[in-house]
């Protein structure tokens, strides 16, 4: 981008930072704010379709929801609260939420108790569904944000895998110069979290982001990122989450995902050069594949996750077998890094009790925290602070 055009962006960025600035002292100065005058000091939601006005977020992060639905009859926008949204003669339904958390939040319309995905917005695959999603503006969210520097790539690949001896998918990031480079690169397993695929770190996640604006700052090695599908055939989901789920994904990890990738990417094949991530329930495949085999790997990380203290028949063999193997865990792992979206997260007491109990074998392990519950800026933010601290 030449110089002139720089400051032609930065002064319309000016221009219009002032105008909406002034628009809304002029409003607020006149003593009350109408629906109208609101939405006039709004702007469409960045995850919004090409030309869709609304959803628009107004400047303090409430949200202006509009849908035109004549023949329903009631209409809610859920976004793990549900509000009513009010008819009007057209058959046009609006609210405008409470203040919505920075950020992508997933949501829903809900047209007479079924819910469906908005029109108006982008969607993903999250909640075991294709869900509507709003991306809240973030002061805080530099680290994410699409900025002037070299970009890597994603790769969308299909392989044979002989675990499930079927065709799966993975998204495979590498980090820009990757493919000039003679040396081979560190690789990075990442996993999402129940109800979503191999889609969410790219897609809600932002991960080719988050490592194009680190490696920018020499903040981190260049690498390979591999996201994998944390979904298998038969394994049950959630509701039949068990160690059986559990070995079926490392089983998955050692037969189909590493041989795929150490076969197809120019990546380095010893313990000091892969590493293991996930959240929520990709945390728990983790917890379970990592610690069964920590000598494949030299870092684990394990976001918003940990053994469910209310289900002891399938954590506590995991307990016993890490009070046998205490010493080999330490060695292997160079980095244990346990993370929360503070004590809103869902996840937060079952953390707290399990790293008790690491505390009591003498688990190594750092814990790190960040406030915005079980959701998806916290974990962006956990990879921004994960991802230095590998393959050092």
């Amino acid at each position: 981008m030449s110089k002139f055009l720089e400051l032609h962006n930065i002064n319309i960025g000016l221009t219009v930072g002032v105008f909406f600035f002034l628009n809304f002292a002029t409003v607020k100065a006149q003593g009350s704010i109408s629906q109208t005058q609101q939405e006039l000091l709004g702007v469409p939601a960045q995850t919004n379709i090409r030309n869709a006005k609304y959803p628009q977020i107004l400047q303090d992060n409430r949200v202006v929801f509009k849908i035109k639905a004549p023949e329903a009859a009631k209409v809610q926008i859920d976004l793990g609260k549900r509000y009513d949204m009010t008819k009007g003669e057209d058959g046009t339904w609006t609210v405008t939420t409470d203040v919505i958390n920075k950020g992508f939040n997933y949501y829903s319309l809900v047209i007479d108790g079924v819910a469906v995905a908005d029109p108006a917005s982008e969607t993903f695959y999250g909640m075991g569904r294709m869900a509507s999603g709003i991306e809240i503006p973030n002061k805080e969210g530099d680290f994410y944000a699409l900025n002037n520097v070299p970009h890597g790539d994603i790769r969308i690949k299909h392989y044979f895998s002989k675990a499930t001896n079927s065709w799966r998918e993975m998204y495979v990031y590498y980090s820009t110069g990757y493919e000039k480079a003679t040396e081979k690169y560190p690789v990075l397993y990442l996993l999402h979290g129940g109800g979503e695929d191999q889609r969410g770190w790219a897609t809600q996640g932002k991960a080719n982001l988050i490592l194009d604006n680190l490696i920018a700052e020499n903040k981190v090695k260049p690498m390979v990122i591999a996201m994998l599908d944390g979904n298998l055939p038969n394994a049950g989901g959630i509701a039949g989450f068990n160690e059986n789920a559990l070995k079926a994904f490392e089983n998955e990890l050692k037969m189909g995902v590493i041989p795929f990738v150490e076969s197809n990417f120019r990546v380095a094949t010893d313990a000091k050069n892969r590493a293991l991530a996930g959240l929520s329930m990709g945390g728990l495949q983790t917890l379970y594949a990592g610690i069964k085999n920590s000598e494949l790997f030299s870092a684990l990380g394990v976001f918003s996750s940990g053994w469910w203290a209310n289900n002891s028949a399938l954590s506590e063999p995991q307990y016993e077998f890490m009070k046998k193997n205490v010493g080999k865990i330490n060695s292997n792992l160079k980095e244990f890094w346990i993370s929360m979206g503070g004590k809103e997260d869902i996840a937060f007491e079952n953390c707290k009790i399990m790293m008790g109990k690491f505390d009591q074998m003498g688990i190594k392990y750092r814990y790190s925290e960040y406030p915005g519950g079980h959701s998806w800026p916290v974990w962006r933010h956990d990879l921004f602070a994960f991802a230095p601290l590998l393959f050092q």
